[in-house]
Formats: structure tokens, sequence, C-alpha cells
């Protein structure tokens, strides 16, 4: 298994978590995984997710709310129709009350 290998299953062990209705940004996981900074890392695990049925990627935005990542769905509307199936409310491309709706890793999982 190559570094990289190792810290995609990482990132996915945190993405397994975030609860339906909820979503968290690439820089709350990097922090979390130790590798603050590292947002665009995250992101790049996020991309190759799409190869696993079991990873909810579409709770994973940008650290302002925005679906910067529905290009690599497919349709990129499927981003936001899964989103909006869990009740969270998109306008134009953004989260709406993302505070609400954002799990903060640091804080959810202390056992991890």
């Amino acid at each position: 298994m190559t570094k990289n290998e190792s810290l995609y299953e990482k990132v996915y062990d945190v993405v397994r978590k975030i609860p339906e209705g909820k979503v968290t940004s690439y820089g709350a996981i990097a922090t979390f995984l130790g590798r603050k900074g590292s947002a665009r890392m995250i992101g790049y695990a996020m991309n190759n997710s799409h190869a696993f049925d079991d990873i909810p990627a579409h709770r994973v935005v940008n650290r302002k709310g925005l679906l910067t990542g529905k290009h690599h769905f497919s349709p990129p509307s499927l981003m936001q129709q899964l989103l909006e199936n869990e009740g969270i409310e998109i306008e134009d491309d953004q989260i709406q009350n993302f505070s609400n709706v954002f799990w903060d890793p640091m804080k959810e999982l202390i056992d991890f």
C-alpha cells in the first residue's frame, strides 16, 4: 500500500462516518487526520472515491459549503440531488444554513 492509498483509506473511514443530513469539508477532514493545509489532497481522495459504493462523497464540500466536487458525479447534478434527498437545502451550488448541517470530525470522532 502506498502512502496515498493509506491516506485515502483514512479519509474514506472518516467520510463513512458522516451522518445522513450532515456535511463536512475537505479541510476539516485534513485537520482531523493531522494534515492541516492538505485539503487538496483530501479532494484527490474524494475524486478517487467514486470507485466505491459505500463512501458518501456527496457529503464533502468546500469550506464555504460550495459543491465544488459536483463535476466528479455523473451527472454533475447528482451531488445536489443526493444532498437534497437528505434534507439539505442548496441554492446556486451552495449549502444553505451551512453551520447547521456542518459535521466536524474533530468534535464528533473523539475516539477514532
